[in-house]
């Protein structure tokens, strides 16, 4: 207490002992007199140039002053920063206000502004003359305001305003034609059309087969024609499935969102900001750039006073560590008040660490939204087995290549969307192929999904819904591999690309797509047969134009083993139950925090990482149109397999070895005394036990003994 006594009477002395101009200049220089001048500078001159910036801006002035004090608001609770991210309302509300300045200037002033107007000079030359045309710039600066402030809801008036533009002038035509006598035709409502009304049936080739009409025909109009194939064949167009309908979300709400993540973060002492935002159908992702852990320290100097000053130096600064911000998934969960969060770090390409929200709103991807991107014509222009997957966390469509998977694995809980993922897989490749390009082997065991499929021409076979036919089918498929093989052989071509690159359509061999799905229950038929006989096929039958994909719901070790996994290195993984099931089909962590729905994980063989995406959706009347479209079409003439006509072998897993070499000696002992064992051959061969018993085994099937006792010696 006396030391700080000291130190005030010190300061006071040494502020006595300075001169009297030093005094006063620092009174001048204090930061309360500075803003005292400068408002009676800002008084004394509106005193004096009132009348003439009155004439020069006339109530015009009252604007300006709402938009100073604005800023000055702004910038007294640092909310100026925020401006770059709402530039569009700057400019909507100058916009704005220059509009009301212009209506301001359509009325006479009084006094200062008798020869001017009420919008003063500047509002004049906003307007021009107060006339039509004045009208039309101001109604022309509101309209860009309105439009600049709410983009979306301008341009949704605008559409609406042009449809309905639309079918005024049709109505006006419609009636003007009409009443000249001229005759315009009518498009029939889509219910009252039916599809083979719209497409006429191909010229059969060959004999023509009758076969019944398929059932309650699907009621659809198209706008586009078909396109026909080589083979007699009509594609269907691409208007047979749905248009897409997008969800709309809240930009204020991705706003505060950011925010919140900003202010959760700052909260546990992690210094981060959002720098971007990507908006998908299901989820968002925020761009998160980690900040600076920054140190500091205090150092104490002394003034030309005499008194000691401290001021603050900073020392080092070192980004802030990944983990800091990953481990904090709970607590940005709380914060966001989200079921689940998924923390991408790094996000591939980008030096942001990505963390995914679930929306507000979801949206649905709908299988022709992602076919009419660039993405998948791109891989459309090259490969006939294009897929479309859906759409990535930033809106991003993705479309993959059957050929360059080659074999796809599809895994996740009941209910995650993995049928509906086989589902637009297939009508995919069902719109841009013709059976002369690809043949299906469909194999449900749950048997009431895929048999909707049953009337397309391209099935080599029905749908199979039997366990024992489904593995005489996969040793069909392994038979039609090697057959292939040998006429590769024979023409000397690597794979089928080769192969049927300089043969007539009608000679060349179709790709062979086999969709498995269940595998769960096969593998509990079959467990040995099946796992050798799908990994055969997939190390093999890639370059005969056979392909794989394979779906299961039980993605455990026993059904999905290492070497199903080994040979399927492009996987799908949708909602599963624990991080153990997510581990067992994309070998990391992840999958347990989707959401359902069709929300998925896609690890391409290419990649790392797998990439979070919105599966394609398509409804079952969509199905319902593609089947019956292309089952109008059977007359043509098929080939079909029956796999009952495939031959048994033993379901055990148990494959025939070469004989023995020490089975003869065994046979020659077995005829000289009348009782041996397993023992017995033992001692005599020089031999193991399990080869003893094997041997024993054998000579029963051979009949060269009744019973095999161990130990029992002659």
């Amino acid at each position: 207490m006396s030391r700080a006594r000291s130190g005030s009477k010190s300061r006071r002395k040494a502020e006595e002992r300075r001169p009297a101009w030093k005094r006063f200049f620092s009174f001048i220089a204090s930061p309360i007199v500075r803003r005292l001048i400068l408002i009676a500078v800002v008084v004394i001159l509106l005193y004096v140039l009132w009348e003439d910036m009155l004439r020069l801006f006339g109530y015009g002035l009252i604007i300006m002053a709402v938009a100073l004090g604005s800023l000055i608001w702004m910038a007294w609770r640092r909310r100026l920063p925020a401006l770059k991210h709402r530039w569009n309302w700057v400019l909507g509300g100058l916009s704005l206000a220059f509009a009301v300045w212009g209506i301001l200037s359509f009325w006479p002033g009084e006094g200062v502004l008798t020869q001017a107007n009420l919008g003063g000079t500047f509002g004049q030359r906003i307007i021009g003359a107060p006339d039509a045309m004045g009208g039309l710039r101001v109604a022309g600066l509101a309209l860009l305001g309105i439009a600049l402030v709410n983009p979306r809801g301008a341009w949704s008036t605008i559409r609406k305003l042009w449809s309905a533009s639309k079918n005024g002038w049709r109505f006006l035509t419609t009636a003007f034609g009409r009443g000249q006598g001229a005759t315009f035709p009518r498009r029939a409502p889509a219910s009252a059309v039916p599809l083979e009304a719209t497409f006429p049936e191909p010229q059969a080739i060959g004999e023509a087969e009758a076969k019944p009409a398929l059932p309650s025909p699907p009621v659809w109009q198209s706008q586009h024609e078909p396109i026909l194939t080589p083979g007699g064949w009509h594609l269907p167009p691409i208007d047979i499935l749905d248009k897409p309908v997008e969800a709309q979300l809240d930009r204020d709400d991705i706003d505060r969102r950011a925010r919140l993540i900003e202010e959760a973060l700052a909260s546990y002492g992690v210094e981060a900001k959002v720098v971007q935002a990507n908006i998908g159908p299901t989820v968002t992702q925020f761009g998160v750039e980690p900040g600076w852990d920054k140190k500091y320290r205090e150092v104490r100097e002394k003034g030309k006073d005499g008194s000691y000053e401290t001021r603050v130096e900073e020392v080092s600064r070192t980004r802030v560590r990944v983990d800091r911000i990953t481990s904090l998934s709970n607590d940005l969960s709380l914060a966001l008040a989200a079921p689940s969060i998924r923390i991408e770090a790094p996000v591939p390409g980008a030096s942001v660490v990505g963390i995914e929200v679930p929306n507000t709103v979801f949206g649905s991807v709908s299988l022709r939204g992602v076919i009419e991107t660039a993405a998948f014509q791109k891989i459309k222009g090259r490969s006939k087995l294009a897929v479309a997957l859906g759409k990535g966390g930033g809106g991003e469509a993705t479309a993959a290549d059957l050929t360059r998977m080659p074999h796809l694995l599809i895994a996740g809980a009941t209910g995650s969307g993995k049928t509906v993922c086989l589902n637009s897989t297939i009508c995919c490749l069902l719109l841009h192929n013709s059976p002369d390009d690809i043949r299906f082997i469909m194999i449900d065991p749950k048997r009431v999904e895929l048999v909707t499929f049953n009337g397309l021409p391209h099935l080599l076979a029905p749908v199979v819904v039997d366990a024992q036919t489904a593995v005489k089918a996969l040793r069909w498929l392994t038979q039609e591999m090697d057959s292939r093989y040998r006429q590769f052989a024979q023409a000397g071509a690597r794979n089928i690309d080769g192969y049927n690159k300089d043969r007539p359509p009608g000679e060349q061999l179709p790709y062979l797509v086999l969709i498995i799905d269940e595998l769960a229950d096969l593998m509990l038929v079959a467990a040995y047969e099946v796992e050798h006989t799908l990994c055969r096929l997939a190390q093999l039958a890639r370059a005969t134009g056979i392909h794989l994909v394979v779906a299961t719901q039980r993605p455990s070790v026993d059904v999905v083993t290492g070497l199903i996994k080994a040979n399927f290195p492009t996987r799908v993984s949708f909602a599963v139950t624990s991080q153990v099931d997510s581990r067992t089909i994309l070998d990391m962590v992840g999958a347990e925090k989707l959401l359902g729905r069709g929300d998925m994980l896609y690890m391409p063989t290419e990649a790392s990482k797998p990439r979070r995406l919105q599966g394609a959706f398509v409804c079952d009347a969509e199905i319902d149109r593609l089947v019956y479209f292309w089952g109008n079409q059977r007359q043509i003439e098929v080939s079909s397999v029956s796999f009952d006509e495939v031959a048994d072998r033993p379901l055990s897993g148990q494959i025939a070895g070469p004989p023995d070499p020490l089975l003869d000696e065994a046979k020659q002992l077995a005829q000289e005394h009348k009782h041996i064992s397993a023992s017995f051959l033992q001692r005599r061969l020089r031999i193991g036990y399990p080869r003893a018993a094997r041997l024993m085994e054998a000579l029963e099937q051979a009949g060269l003994v009744e019973t095999a006792q161990p130990g029992r010696q002659s």
